[in-house]
């Protein structure tokens, strides 16, 4: 049994890097193992059951996830948890939705950009989404986790280099029928809603639409300058769902 995990992992290993997008593939893998481990899965019985395993997610969260009002304070600790916290998801609606978008996009960005280029990209972009919730809504005492500033950011800037790319998206007025749309008409009709969704969203952090945003803005605004014309036209498919966002256990 040992030996064929052991030979599970190195033939994973070698298709990763294998692969066209090797850092997409990655990033997915990687969120995945740390939801699987996590409490948020509920699969590990160290974490318990009932009310041990809600104590021990909210402990988690609140370790590795952002707390606007602790965020500004100075400390190293809490300086850091915007990177961490695109490594955590709060269920698994909400991390197959976000892998899924990943997936979708990532790949073809990041064979745009480089695999470099594209880890700091995704990084970095999704770090100053959270940020930029945190800064509006500082006096926030809840836990903010999820990937999707960072994948609003790679849809952004998919948006710039595949503009025409035909998106298969699922649509719930049409009974969730696969329909294709080139990008330029699917990702803007997105980013509108997360707009109207932040507007709505007065009673307190929920879903963090305006990381959405952010997230956005910075991805297309990255590519728009680093890069010239977009790409030729292409084919998106996989279907591409709303994600999720980010969660506050």
């Amino acid at each position: 049994m040992i030996r064929k995990w052991s030979a599970s992992i190195v033939r994973a290993g070698r298709s990763v890097r294998g692969s066209s997008a090797p850092v997409t593939y990655s990033l997915i893998a990687l969120c995945c193992a740390v939801f699987l481990a996590g409490p948020g899965s509920g699969l590990s019985p160290a974490y318990g059951t009932g009310d041990d395993l809600l104590a021990a997610q909210r402990a988690y969260f609140r370790r590795w996830g952002v707390i606007p009002a602790e965020l500004f304070e100075g400390s190293a600790g809490s300086a850091l948890t915007p990177a961490t916290a695109l490594f955590v998801h709060g269920s698994w609606v909400h991390l197959l939705g976000n892998m899924l978008f990943l997936y979708v996009f990532g790949a073809m960005t990041e064979e745009r950009m480089g695999r470099v280029q594209f880890t700091l990209f995704y990084v970095g972009c999704g770090y100053l989404a959270l940020l930029g919730y945190a800064a509006v809504n500082a006096d926030s005492e809840q836990s903010l986790v999820g990937a999707s500033g960072a994948i609003s950011a790679v849809l952004g800037a998919f948006l710039y280099l595949f503009p025409r790319a035909r998106v298969t998206s699922l649509l719930p007025f049409l009974f969730f029928l696969p329909v294709r749309f080139p990008a330029w008409i699917v990702l803007p009709f997105w980013a509108a809603l997360q707009w109207l969704a932040a507007g709505r969203a007065s009673d307190g952090p929920g879903v963090a639409y305006l990381a959405h945003l952010v997230g956005f803005g910075l991805g297309f605004g990255y590519a728009s300058v680093r890069y010239g014309r977009p790409t030729s036209p292409t084919r998106v498919k996989a279907p591409a769902p709303a994600p999720e966002g980010e969660n506050q256990p």
